[in-house]
């Protein structure tokens, strides 16, 4: 079935601007970051040895970028969830009785 925006309640939207809103801190946090090895800082010119936020800053990115990315990933198993569609409920079985089929009921 497809989803169609008239199916997407209120808090469809609020995570999906939740979820957009995380994505942009969590690349601006990454982008922040100091290069481990040079990488690509070095190639371009750029001071890789340096930090903008002081040279204890990177643990603290490092444990920020941890957190804010579980955050993230909960953020979209909840999505994925609130988004599925109601499943119909399902029709009950037929009503079983324990007594063999060849003796009356009333015995």
């Amino acid at each position: 079935m497809p989803l169609f925006a008239d199916q997407i309640g209120f808090w469809g939207y609020a995570l999906n601007g939740v979820l957009i809103l995380l994505s942009l801190i969590l690349m601006l946090i990454i982008l922040i970051q100091r290069g481990k090895g040079g990488g690509l800082a070095g190639a371009f010119g750029g001071a890789g040895g340096s930090s903008a936020f002081g040279s204890r800053a990177g643990d603290t990115f490092t444990k920020v970028t941890l957190y804010m990315a579980g955050i993230w990933v909960l953020v979209i198993m909840i999505n994925v969830k609130v988004m599925l569609p109601a499943k119909p409920a399902a029709a009950k079985p037929a009503q079983t009785t324990d007594q063999p089929a060849d003796t009356p009921a009333g015995s």
